[in-house]
């Protein structure tokens, strides 16, 4: 069995995951670091920002804000960060974990 770095509780929707037995669900390693740079994203306020602004080059600099947050997660290579508008409504988060590879997570605006 291999060892797992980072254990975390699984939440999902806002809220904490429960099984049939009313034990919560756990996450861990790379989907623990995704969470937490998810979390991190949505609780800066630059989500809701880049939501409100219209502006191409103030938009791209709100994008710059978010990578330089994800940058700041010590389980990130510095310099692998990239958020990426997919559509008005979804940007894209891509790094690289310290221990895990490749991330990338989507985020609803």
């Amino acid at each position: 069995m291999t060892d797992k770095y980072y254990i975390d509780l699984l939440v999902n929707q806002g809220g904490v995951d429960f099984d049939a037995g009313q034990q919560p669900f756990y996450t861990n390693d790379i989907m623990s670091i995704a969470q937490d740079v998810k979390h991190a994203v949505l609780e800066s306020g630059l989500v809701r920002q880049l939501q409100a602004e219209r502006n191409r080059t103030l938009r791209a600099d709100v994008l710059t804000r978010i990578e330089m947050l994800i940058e700041t997660d010590l389980r990130i290579e510095p310099g692998s960060a990239s958020a990426l508008a997919q559509s008005a409504s979804v940007i894209m988060l891509l790094a690289t974990t310290v221990k895990f590879g490749e991330l990338a997570l989507g985020v609803q605006l």
